[in-house]
């Protein structure tokens, strides 16, 4: 097809006419594969005398074919481009890249991102030759030579060691061109903004370069000296005067203050990287002091003199003050620094800081015209990135922490002057916008005053005088600073409770105040209120009214902070939500149904909506939880979650995933029984895992294992879909792929072991296949956890049928090489005398049930000698669960009885007065390797999860050891005591043969009869003890009925 040709194809994409673009577009698809159609592509492209929205769809075009099918993602897959075509491609885009208007060049941009990170240095030798060649030529020539060195540098930005090393050749070859080009631009007399995108097209190729690491060639002064003396001429230089827009928003996107913008940026990233002077590595530790000692300073002066304009009341854009006082922070802790600072500290921090953390003009303005951008600008963490008034808060929060003792008093003698001021001005001239600054700096010292004398004991006189009129103030940013600062300061230990009930019934007020950024502020503070009240007593009676402004906010605006009070709520109060618990959850689908269209809706992918829709989900799972014990509520809150399910567990739910496989927990382990609706989701989880879903395994196996171990008849009789074929293709699927690792199909082993557990004499027809599979893994892993869960597959398949399954093993030729592999794996040991593989008690469990389902086998099938090996191993088995299972019982009870000292200690309200802040592991008592363990454990909440076992994805082999058996698989084993199996089936075997039994115990030493006879009195032991927990339960549920 020649050019013209498929230039009218292009314009028939473009028809108003549904039948010719659909036509149009079947036609490019069936020649996209045509050899040449790149190239023509790219013809078109560049055709001036063409119409431009058709060079734009042929730029669409290409940029998609070539990201899709320039480097396949299987290394295996042919291209389906062919090498003339590529090498035409990267010839000519080249050259085109420069002729093309700047919509259709931020296209081809991204081709050779595209094409850079497949194909160079490798494919593309030549690349690097041609930047060089034309960063020497004309204007034109040079744009495009930076243009596409941007693209290279970029590719390079985030690597490290080995994959950084093209870097070196891209700086050694470029950066003397730069240079001059820089000194060029640099000389033009009255510059214009095209100059300035030179300039920062510079400024970015550098940051690319130096962002993980300094190039070596900078290591020499003198090359590193004339980069730092253009970027320090470019930090002094006034920005052009003449061509700035007037607009705002057009004036900080302005080339000139985007050259200041990056050269803010480099230094500062200089600084903070690779200026620190306790660097280790000796090189880069002589670079740091040499910054230090020749730039930094100077940069600090510099700073200083740009942010003047913030004082005098002259332009400088949000990101560069931002970028400023990040320096200047970063400065505070570094002793000749700070020296340099003190001196101009006061004009700094009242004359410059303060003013920017106060209300001005652009919050009124957004509050009055656009209070939902108001509410989304505050609480959105990228706005705070960029914030100049979150990086002056945050230099004060560094100023009273690293120099405290000389700054805290001063500056809070300030706030106290400016609420004096506040207090004793007429209404008419009250300074509210320095007010709403004071009382923002008293929120964002929380921690600090907190924890310092005199001003924790006076925390709560000034909420009483400085905060809580505000509740009342006619200027609503007041209202809604007063609700935010009463939140920082819920959790303090008041002394009149009044005071705390006066601040609680005001932030409810505040939810139903006029303005929107009132009663948004209102419920945050809110979240903060109900986790310090022990009394319920304070909410409960308005908690109807609660839960009703609620959900009128969250109609109106989409902010997953609303939804955190929510579930901090729904906590709080447990099983007391039944009576709300299908109205919440109505309210939080709808929620959900309108945060996702509004997400769809968006097309840069910055929405709110989309957090806020993730934290509908969340906080229905926390109501769901808190009924946990109320089933029958389930199945009244199942039609209204079932159309989320479905949806999103398709691709259209990839974002939230994670959290709908939680409901979905719920739904099948709490209900009463599993509904057909809910087994129609079996077949989405499969087909997201067969797809793209391999990520999220760990998450479908809770309700996987939920579906085969709460409707087994279910599982095992329905045919139309079969699940018992279904799961088998799933799992030898996983376990089949070579390019899956052993920590990414950890959960299919668990899963064999649940079909083996709650199908007993159901599945003999799975028992080989699942352990061919088995056995052919095991050979290819490395990992000594996955060694051991295959192992305990074994295990629950002689537990299951050990005749069947010592036969089909002996039918593989494998029973030699398995049992080899098993008593190995059981005579490791860690240097403190514990087992070195299956360290778990389950663990044991599981082996100790599998190893004595073998002993009753007869001779035939299990010889003499090897029966004592499995009964010598089972004893050591049996010893090391029962001192485990003590010491898991011992620290429990140790648990308690800190957890019991905690509650007495605690009053009416919650006070962190005595939190000395440090959060230290030592004076937590968790040591610092366990302590992300210790913890998940407590905080665990999904029930239904806690029954999964945990993936040991880490290479520490112990990385899973302090995972407790209440993280376990509830499953028909639970009931059954190995103690008590082991002697049953020993005493069984002296019974049906005596001679064989007798035999066994002629072979056993003094050590292995004393084992046994302990493991037979415990055993003895643990059937009185079931014995009265049996009684215990039976008194418990007639006492219940009564």
């Amino acid at each position: 097809m020649d050019v013209e040709s498929l230039a009218l194809i292009l314009q028939g994409a473009l028809s108003p006419n549904t039948a010719e673009r659909e036509a149009a577009e079947r036609s490019l698809n069936q020649i996209e594969h045509a050899p040449g159609h790149l190239v023509r592509l790219l013809q078109i492209i560049v055709q001036k005398n063409l119409d431009m929205a058709v060079r734009q769809v042929a730029s669409i075009s290409f940029k998609n074919f070539i990201a899709k099918n320039w480097a396949p993602h299987d290394p295996d897959e042919q291209s389906k481009i062919s090498p003339v075509d590529k090498e035409m491609v990267r010839e000519q885009i080249l050259i085109f890249i420069t002729q093309v208007p700047p919509p259709i060049r931020s296209q081809l941009g991204e081709c050779l991102k595209t094409i850079t990170h497949a194909d160079y240095p490798e494919q593309w030798p030549a690349l690097l030759q041609w930047i060089k060649h034309n960063l020497q030529g004309q204007q034109q020539e040079v744009y495009g030579a930076l243009f596409v060195l941007r693209i290279l540098s970029r590719k390079y930005e985030f690597k490290s060691d080995e994959e950084r090393i093209p870097v070196h050749h891209i700086v050694e070859e470029t950066f003397p061109h730069l240079i001059n080009i820089f000194d060029q631009l640099a000389q033009v007399a009255n510059p214009s903004v095209e100059v300035a995108d030179l300039i920062k097209l510079i400024c970015k190729i550098f940051w690319s370069c130096i962002y993980l690491e300094i190039p070596r060639q900078l290591f020499d002064p003198v090359l590193f000296n004339a980069w730092m003396v253009r970027f320090l001429n470019l930090l002094e230089r006034p920005v052009p005067v003449e061509g700035q827009p007037v607009d705002p928003e057009l004036r900080k996107s302005w080339g000139w203050w985007k050259v200041k913008k990056w050269t803010v940026h480099i230094l500062n990233r200089l600084y903070t990287r690779f200026g620190d002077v306790k660097l280790r590595n000796q090189e880069n530790k002589a670079f740091a002091q040499m910054f230090q000692r020749n730039y930094a300073g100077k940069i600090l002066e510099c700073h200083l003199n740009l942010l003047n304009a913030v004082r005098v009341g002259e332009y400088l854009p949000d990101r560069v003050i931002n970028l400023i006082l990040q320096y200047l922070s970063n400065s505070i802790s570094k002793k000749n620094m700070f020296s340099q600072l003190q001196p101009k500290l006061d004009i700094v921090l009242f004359e410059i800081i303060f003013p920017l953390m106060c209300f001005n003009d652009n919050d009124q303005r957004l509050w009055e015209e656009d209070p939902y951008e108001y509410v989304r600008k505050g609480y959105d963490i990228i706005e705070d990135l960029y914030s100049p008034r979150t990086a002056a808060l945050d230099f004060v929060s560094e100023l009273v922490r690293k120099r405290g003792k000389e700054n805290l008093q001063k500056f809070l003698l300030f706030i106290v002057n400016v609420f004096k001021r506040y207090d004793e001005a007429a209404p008419e001239y009250k300074p509210y916008r320095q007010k709403d600054g004071a009382l923002l700096a008293i929120g964002a010292l929380c921690d600090k005053l907190k924890q310092t004398e005199p001003y924790k004991s006076q925390l709560e006189l000034m909420l009483v005088q400085h905060v809580f009129p505000e509740f009342n103030s006619p200027v609503g940013h007041l209202r809604a600073k007063a609700a935010w600062v009463a939140g920082q300061y819920a959790h303090i230990n008041f002394s009149d409770p009044n005071n705390f009930r006066r601040a609680l019934h005001s932030v409810v007020a505040g939810m139903r105040d006029l303005d929107l950024p009132v009663r948004v502020d209102s419920v945050f503070a809110l979240r903060s209120f109900v986790e310090a009240c022990n009394d319920l007593g304070e909410i409960r009676p308005i908690l109807p009214q609660l839960l009703d402004e609620f959900f009128k906010l969250m109609n109106e605006v989409e902010n997953e902070d609303l939804v955190f009070t929510l579930e901090t709520i729904v906590d709080k109060f447990g099983e007391e939500m039944a009576p709300y618990a299908l109205g919440l959850c109505q309210n939080l689908a709808n929620a959900f149904w309108k945060c996702l269209s509004s997400a769809e809706a968006d097309e840069d992918g910055d929405d709110p909506g989309a957090l806020a829709a993730v934290g509908c989900l969340r906080a229905t799972s926390t109501i769901l939880e808190s009924v946990s014990r109320l089933p029958h509520l389930f199945i009244h809150i199942e039609p209204t979650l079932l159309p989320i399910m479905q949806k999103m567990l398709t691709t259209d739910g990839q974002e939230v995933f994670e959290e709908v496989l939680e409901i979905v927990s719920y739904m099948t382990f709490f209900a009463p029984t599993i509904s057909l609706e809910m087994w129609s989701l079996w077949p989405l989880m499969m087909n997201a895992l067969a797809d793209w879903a391999i990520d999220f395994f760990p998450n479908i196996l809770v309700p996987l294992d939920n579906y085969i171990s709460r409707s087994t008849a279910h599982f095992l009789t329905c045919k139309e879909p079969d699940y018992q074929q279904s799961l088998w293709n799933m799992i030898s699927s996983v376990m089949g792929d070579k390019n899956l690792e052993d920590g990414d199909i950890v959960p299919a082993p668990k899963l064999i072991q649940v079909l083996f557990q709650n199908c007993k004499g159901q599945v003999d027809h799975w028992v080989e296949p699942y352990l061919r599979i088995t056995i052919e893994r095991l050979r290819r892993a490395e990992k000594p956890y996955l060694k051991c869960l295959l192992i305990e597959v074994v295990a629950d398949a002689l537990y299951y049928n050990a005749p069947l399954t010592l036969n089909i093993l002996q039918k593989l030729n494998v029973a030699t090489e398995v049992f080899n592999l098993w008593f190995q794996m059981l005579k490791q040991f860690k240097k403190s005398g514990a087992l070195a593989n299956f360290k778990r008690e389950h663990e044991k469990k599981v082996c100790c049930l599998g190893l004595t389902a073998l002993i009753p086998l007869p001779a035939d099938q299990l010889p003499v000698e090897a029966l004592e090996r499995v009964f010598k191993s089972t004893l050591d088995l049996l010893v090391a669960y029962k001192e485990q299972v003590a010491e898991s019982a011992k620290a429990e009870e140790e648990e308690e009885e800190e957890d019991g000292e905690d509650d007495d200690e605690m009053g009416t309200f919650q006070s962190d007065d005595d939190d000395d802040g440090d959060g230290s592991d030592d004076e937590m008592g968790v040591d610092a390797e366990d302590g992300d363990e210790a913890n998940s454990a407590k905080l665990q909440k999904l029930a239904a999860q806690a029954k999964a076992f945990r993936s040991a994805e880490s290479d520490d082999d112990d990385s899973d050891d302090g995972f407790s058996d209440d993280e376990e698989l509830q499953s028909p084993i639970d009931d059954v005591d190995p103690f008590i199996f082991f002697v049953d089936t020993a005493n069984a075997l002296k019974v049906s043969d005596s001679l064989r039994f007798q035999s066994l115990m002629n072979t056993l030493d003094f050590h292995y009869h004393a084992l046994a006879n302990g493991i037979a009195q415990h055993a003895e032991a643990r059937k009185v003890e079931i014995e009265k927990e049996k009684m215990a339960k039976v008194t418990e549920t007639l006492a219940a009925a009564s």
